[in-house]
């Protein structure tokens, strides 16, 4: 008895992301919501739909040789961080030191408190952060933003965690995780002014964006010290 492979079934996925969404023009009204498409639950239908579909032996084969190809140095993306907007200045941490992203809320001052970054507390899920301004910590004009674009901005507080202290940090834009290659950080230029400079341990590129990395040890540091 003979049996007969039928070609796979064709699923229509709509990739909306890619249209509306985060590799779009990003005019999708649930951005606001949920910040990049991946948190979306019609990026994780479609995903799913994805997944379920049938694949054929052509199919397994390609994959079988992409995989068994050595890989290279840029394709060796062994780093991660969340990458942020402050001012004009697009920065980064390593993804280690968040725990999750909040709605911006407004600070309430803190009595006898006048430390230069220390803007007050604010409640978030009914927990009390203390609300820290990097802006003050690094020397950056929060006021100057980014020249008009066709792009939502997006301002959040970070919700991060040194040691045993978190911290509420707030940003003009959030575009998210980055993962890079760590061979591919660059030394900071010379013209950066001298207030970021010692905060950062080097610069990498992504799409048209010059990003920042800033020291981890000093800014939890920093962070620890202000709230003193």
């Amino acid at each position: 008895m003979s049996t007969t492979t039928s070609s796979p079934a064709t699923i229509d996925v709509q990739d909306c992301w890619n249209v509306i969404g985060v590799n779009g023009d990003q005019s999708c009204a649930r951005l606001e919501q949920y910040v990049h498409c991946r948190n979306c639950e019609v990026y994780a239908s479609a995903a799913q739909q994805n997944l379920q579909r049938p694949v054929g032996d052509s199919y397994k084969k390609d994959w079988a040789a992409h995989f068994r190809q050595a890989a290279t140095d840029g394709q060796q993306k062994d780093s991660s961080c969340l990458v942020f907007r402050i001012g004009r200045e697009w920065l980064s941490l390593p993804t280690r030191m968040f725990v999750s992203v909040a709605p911006i809320a407004t600070p309430h001052r803190l009595p006898h408190r006048a430390s230069r970054g220390l803007s007050g507390i604010v409640n978030v899920g009914g927990t009390l952060y203390p609300c820290m301004s990097l802006a003050a910590l690094l020397g950056i004009d929060d006021t100057e933003g980014e020249a008009a674009t066709h792009r939502h901005t997006f301002a959040r507080l970070l919700l991060t965690q040194w040691e045993d202290q978190a911290y509420a940090l707030p940003v003009a834009d959030l575009h998210g995780i980055l993962r890079y290659a760590s061979a591919s950080v660059q030394a900071p230029a010379a013209t950066i002014n001298k207030g970021l400079s010692r905060f950062l341990t080097g610069v990498i590129t992504h799409d048209d964006m010059r990003i920042g990395m800033l020291d981890e040890a000093l800014i939890g540091y920093q962070l620890a010290r202000t709230l003193r």
